[in-house]
């Protein structure tokens, strides 16, 4: 990454410091059902989440972690707001990081009994700044929730930390504007080394927030800025993992499971390809190994695709070429297409 940032621990997850840019997600269970809320979890594990956040909105969500912490596989994050005895609670119950803004906690020798407990458990504080909620007197002198006040609002929370000796922090700067995060998150890249946790808050529903994410989260990753993310989604929070896990592989930062390749059809796709790909997609989504699987609908573009990739098909009129490392394998019936794609991927990550 071109920002060089200093590296903290987050459980078993190294952040910052050169390790991948890690990805994260929050449940959407109420943290006092367990049950639920681990089961979430492992949901969101086995899509590949690796650091999960829990609301904590009062003492039972609080205590609840330690049975979540206890069978949870994943490092896990308390967020907790205003409260400092909570975060003190969550600490006790074996939190692997905090959420929490120091300037909102109150006197300072509450922020110093949640920095003592930090410390001791080498657990550390993500300082979070939300343009929906900045400071009064922040919005006051500029009006508005600018890139400026939330730099301006981050770091005098990050002060409010280092003042008492602690370092084990990392940031965020999120809005649901995608120009006014980017603009916040380099300001803030070009003043401090402390690891970034990138995201488009608020994004909107799985279709419109996955497109701000990926416009918003690509500009930043590609700029070099951002050591772990979360994409922030109105709907199921295993689809946030899946397309932070795209995000990252689109711009060869992370590898996990397929790469798909499919043309968008045109007049000359002789075969209908559209439920070919999205079946493949949608049963190959978890494979485990890293194969690149086009699925391609005619003679022009077809072939050169499919022979680059790891496997895939190019259409014909009514039938298509299955291909394997550049081979053409067999011709194939139009109705055995994806079937016959999904063994072929399925055969190559078990003889590899």
């Amino acid at each position: 990454m071109a920002h060089k940032t200093r590296r903290i621990q987050v459980g078993s997850v190294a952040v910052g410091g050169g390790a991948p840019v890690s990805v994260q997600s929050m449940c959407n269970t109420d943290t006092r059902d367990i049950v639920a809320t681990l089961a979430q979890i492992r949901a969101l594990a086995e899509a590949g989440c690796e650091i999960v956040r829990c609301a904590v909105p009062d003492r039972e969500a609080a205590e609840a972690l330690r049975a979540i912490r206890a069978q949870c596989s994943i490092p896990l994050i308390a967020d907790i707001h205003f409260d400092y005895q909570l975060a003190l609670t969550a600490l006790a119950a074996g939190a692997d990081g905090l959420r929490i803004n120091p300037g909102n906690i109150g006197e300072r020798w509450k922020v110093q009994e949640v920095v003592r407990a930090c410390a001791e458990r080498a657990v550390p504080i993500r300082i979070g700044v939300n343009g929906g909620s900045l400071e009064k007197e922040l919005l006051e002198k500029y009006g508005h929730p600018t890139a400026e006040a939330m730099v301006e609002s981050a770091l005098g929370h990050v002060r409010i930390l280092e003042d008492l000796g602690f370092d084990r922090i990392k940031i965020s700067l999120k809005a649901s504007d995608i120009r006014r995060t980017v603009e916040a998150y380099r300001q803030l890249a070009a003043c401090c080394d402390y690891p970034l946790h990138i995201g488009i808050t608020e994004a909107g529903t799985t279709w419109s927030g996955t497109i701000k994410s990926a416009v918003g989260l690509g500009i930043l990753l590609y700029d070099g800025i951002g050591d772990t993310l979360r994409v922030s989604l109105t709907g199921d929070p295993v689809e946030e993992v899946r397309v932070g896990w795209e995000i990252l592989k689109s711009l060869g930062l992370r590898e996990r499971g397929p790469v798909f390749v499919s043309c968008p059809t045109c007049g000359r796709c002789q075969i209908d390809l559209i439920p070919i790909a999205e079946e493949v997609e949608r049963r190959l989504h978890d494979l485990p190994k890293k194969l690149t699987v086009a699925v391609m609908g005619c003679v022009v573009n077809g072939p050169g695709e499919a022979r680059e990739a790891d496997v895939g098909i190019a259409g014909g009129k009514g039938q298509g070429l299955l291909f394997r490392h550049g081979e053409v394998v067999r011709k194939v019936p139009e109705a055995e297409l994806a079937e016959a794609l999904i063994a072929e991927a399925r055969r190559i990550a078990e003889e590899e």
